[in-house]
């Protein structure tokens, strides 16, 4: 096949040679985060940087954040005060904050972090060479600036992992859905979509290397577009690209998500069945009031016809409780719709008011914390009661799982996923397989959260 955009690829980060300058880099956030410090280090590669596993250890720090959440913040604050004691020991150290945090807070960290000597947005990693060099001159660095076109198709990005078994591509960047509660919007920008000719290279290069599962990330994939390729057209490309690998992707968004992204799915027996639709609410009054854009009822409608069309689908989703305005018959529609809806999986959280956000800005964030933490806890509640049942349902079934690591409890057992994405202890597997095996396991045992199994057989 002839690419339009052909480029160099960056090399896994235990295999470079000694550098004389080390980075380290800490993520926190989201997928799309962790695949961000993986472009900024193939930036820093190409500078001449090593890395390290260990800030003390470590000429450059950057700290890649999320600004979602305030709890997310405040992870952040108190990495810099610890930050501010090692840089006593090591003047010539360099911290720079980088990532979503650092595109709405640069002022307030200018003026509260004084350990903080480089700042740069999402849009900005291609200006931390300078940026540096400006650190090193004696001043400051700042570069924030959003952009509509920055998708770093052409950046290689330096797999951190030392297992070669999943990777993530970023298909696009940004958001232009303007969810009232939402500030990814003005952290990462307006939605722009990457050449789909690079990222089918990136997978062929991935496979070549031995990954065994990709996954496509994007704020709201199903948006994406490039020159009338449409995201059922890419994960046909991707799909037909590498056959023996699991592609995976996040996120969907209900209102976008087409029947044509799931008759693709089905036609292609490495696109695994695992769909991300994040609800976030099941009262129309409250959806209405977060911008989603869809009802309850339209939401349902996607998730029968995931099922219809995909009949193994693994179905996750994002609920918030305590939105502005949320009642208690509100909150009861959202229950009610989890039963209808029947999660394999439920990630939830308590609404956390973002300044500059529509909601922030025009909603009064009136649900007092004790009703916020106790419809929490009677979602997490919910979430578990389905997310075991539905896991039972897999007990005496033979799964193909991709082993991942040994498992923390008993290393003599593998941790890894199956094909639809459950997560699976294979016991007695760290005997005989390694990370990036796919075995074939028999479900004998289930909790809310795990399959338990032994090998069947290897495949």
């Amino acid at each position: 096949m002839a690419l339009a955009h052909e480029r160099v690829f960056g090399q896994r980060a235990d295999l470079l040679p000694v550098a004389a300058y080390k980075a380290y880099i800490e993520t926190y956030g989201c997928q799309m985060n962790f695949a961000d410090s993986e472009l900024v280090a193939g930036i820093l590669q190409n500078t001449g940087y090593g890395f390290t596993q260990q800030p003390e250890d470590a000429d450059l720090v950057l700290i890649n954040t999320c600004a979602i959440r305030e709890h997310a913040e405040e992870k952040i604050w108190q990495r810099l005060r610890y930050f501010t004691s090692l840089k006593r020991q090591r003047p010539h150290l360099i911290i720079g904050v980088i990532g979503c945090m650092a595109e709405r807070l640069k002022k307030r960290l200018l003026d509260e972090a004084p350990v903080v000597d480089l700042i740069a947005g999402p849009d900005s990693y291609r200006y931390l060479p300078q940026l540096i060099r400006q650190v090193e001159s004696g001043t400051k660095a700042v570069h924030v600036l959003l952009s509509r076109e920055e998708t770093y198709a052409d950046v290689a990005p330096l797999r951190l992992s030392p297992n070669r078994v999943s990777a993530y591509i970023s298909i696009m960047r940004g958001c232009n859905n303007m969810c009232s509660f939402c500030i990814v919007p003005f952290t990462r920008g307006r939605e722009r979509s990457r050449p789909w000719e690079s990222i089918v290279e990136e997978v062929i290069h991935l496979a070549e290397a031995g990954y065994r599962e990709i996954t496509l990330l994007g704020q709201n994939v199903d948006s994406y577009e490039d020159r009338g390729v449409r995201f059922a057209h890419l994960l046909a490309k991707v799909a037909e690209a590498a056959p023996q690998v699991w592609i995976r992707f996040a996120t969907s968004h209900p209102k976008d998500m087409q029947d044509e992204v799931l008759e693709t799915i089905a036609q292609h027996p490495n696109l695994t069945p695992y769909i991300h639709l994040p609800v976030q609410a099941g009262s129309d009054a409250v959806l209405q009031r977060m911008n989603r854009g869809y009802t309850a009822e339209w939401y349902l409608q996607r998730v029968e016809a995931i099922r219809r069309y995909l009949p193994d689908a693994v179905v996750s989703t994002d609920i918030i409780v305590g939105f502005c305005g949320e009642t208690e018959a509100d909150f009861e529609e959202t229950l009610k719709l989890m039963e209808a809806a029947q999660f394999d999986s439920v990630y939830q959280f308590m609404y956390s008011e973002r300044p500059g956000t529509f909601a922030a800005r025009r909603y009064a964030d009136d649900i007092p914390p004790e009703v916020k933490k106790e419809r929490l806890e009677r979602v997490i509640q919910s979430a578990q009661a389905l997310s075991l049942a539905r896991n039972r349902l897999q007990i005496g079934t033979r799964q193909r799982v991709l082993l991942e690591k040994p498992s923390r409890r008993d290393p003599k057992d593998f941790v890894g996923r199956t094909f639809s994405g459950r997560t699976t202890v294979v016991r007695g597997a760290a005997a005989f397989a390694n990370p990036g095996d796919i075995v074939l396991a028999e479900i004998t045992d289930a909790t809310s959260a795990t399959l338990i199994g032994y090998v069947s057989c290897p495949n």
